[in-house]
């Protein structure tokens, strides 16, 4: 049987094209999203297309019985997870005086409280065979804060000390935890800043690009491989040089 990965928000940019890398490389996928059903289904269809399993299942990561099911849902059709990855994210800009209590909690419990069930779900099996990857996306606006995205900025950086802590304590049971830290990624969520603001950031970036959702996927499955075998607690930054 085929190694089984999931990804949560795996129907567009990152999510998709780490569960795109990680079919290529032999995995069962199962790929989580909120919405995005129809984009969902299709990537499905085209990864069976391919050869690969997969199965798209919708589960809101911030609830815990939601996704549970969800990872319930994918294991009883592709097997235990092996590789899981958490890439759901939310994200907006607003001056902090003007954050709603509303908006702080939401995405807290997308951004960290996602890991925290998805983690927990999967657990109990890697514990059992004392094997497994888990990947945390981050990013660099976690390691150095950004003006206006105060709130996104705290997320991302929980999840950090989440991936470093969590690596020490399941070390002992032949798990590895990792984390990458994304520059400016080209995807519907950088989108929105508009041309003239994505030109800047590619010039600021030393390596005079922004970058692609194939180049996070990657290096997500390096992580996710023997070839990483050794390696854990990791804070991996792929952004150009952005923030050297």
């Amino acid at each position: 049987m085929k190694k089984a990965a999931f990804i949560t928000g795996g129907s567009r940019g990152i999510g998709r094209a780490i569960a795109v890398r990680l079919a290529a490389e032999g995995y069962a996928v199962g790929i989580d999203y909120l919405h995005s059903q129809e984009q969902a289904e299709a990537l499905v269809k085209e990864l069976r297309l391919q050869g690969a399993d997969a199965l798209a299942v919708q589960g809101d990561v911030a609830d815990r019985e939601a996704i549970t099911a969800a990872i319930h849902l994918v294991e009883a059709s592709l097997g235990p997870i092996e590789a899981l990855v958490n890439n759901a994210g939310i994200a907006a800009q607003s001056q902090f005086q003007d954050i709603s209590d509303a908006f702080w909690h939401r995405i807290f419990a997308v951004n960290v409280d996602g890991a925290f069930h998805t983690i927990q779900a999967v657990l109990p099996h890697m514990i059992q065979v004392k094997s497994g990857s888990i990947i945390n996306i981050s990013s660099i606006w976690g390691q150095r804060g950004a003006s206006c995205e105060a709130a996104y900025s705290a997320t991302k950086a929980a999840v950090i000390g989440l991936t470093r802590s969590l690596a020490m304590e399941l070390a002992p049971s032949g798990i590895r935890v990792n984390c990458i830290a994304p520059g400016v990624i080209f995807t519907d969520m950088v989108k929105v800043l508009g041309d003239e603001t994505l030109a800047m950031l590619a010039e600021q970036t030393p390596m005079g690009r922004l970058g692609t959702p194939e180049d996070i996927a990657k290096l997500a499955a390096f992580l996710a491989g023997e070839s990483a075998s050794f390696v854990t607690g990791q804070v991996i930054t792929a952004d150009g040089g952005f923030i050297v």
